[in-house]
């Protein structure tokens, strides 16, 4: 079966260190399974590091991956998604990448 994997890093620290609050993530799996079915989260933390108008970032991430069959639909909902995303954790950016993968 094949099917295009998203995959979101959310970041655990807003940008003045201060860590976000976890309802935040409740609402942000909630809303992902109740529109595809399920996440899987890499529990993994992922550490970042971008400059923005001259001024060093580090971000603490986590991963969030949903797999779903390909569709401009599925497309969509993730451009409009990450505008979301970037209110809800207050962000400049939400990294969102995706590619094909195949299910054996």
């Amino acid at each position: 079966m094949k099917l295009k994997r998203y995959e979101i890093l959310l970041p655990l620290l807003y940008n003045d260190g201060q860590t976000i609050e976890k309802e935040k993530f409740l609402l942000t799996h909630k809303e992902l399974v109740e529109k595809f079915g399920a996440t899987t989260t890499d529990s993994t933390m992922i550490v970042g590091r971008w400059i923005y108008q001259n001024q060093l970032y580090e971000d603490k991430l986590i991963r969030i991956a949903i797999d779903v069959p390909e569709s401009e639909d599925s497309e969509t909902f993730f451009r409009r998604y990450k505008e979301v995303l970037k209110e809800r954790f207050k962000q400049i950016d939400i990294w969102i990448s995706s590619y094909s993968i195949e299910i054996i």
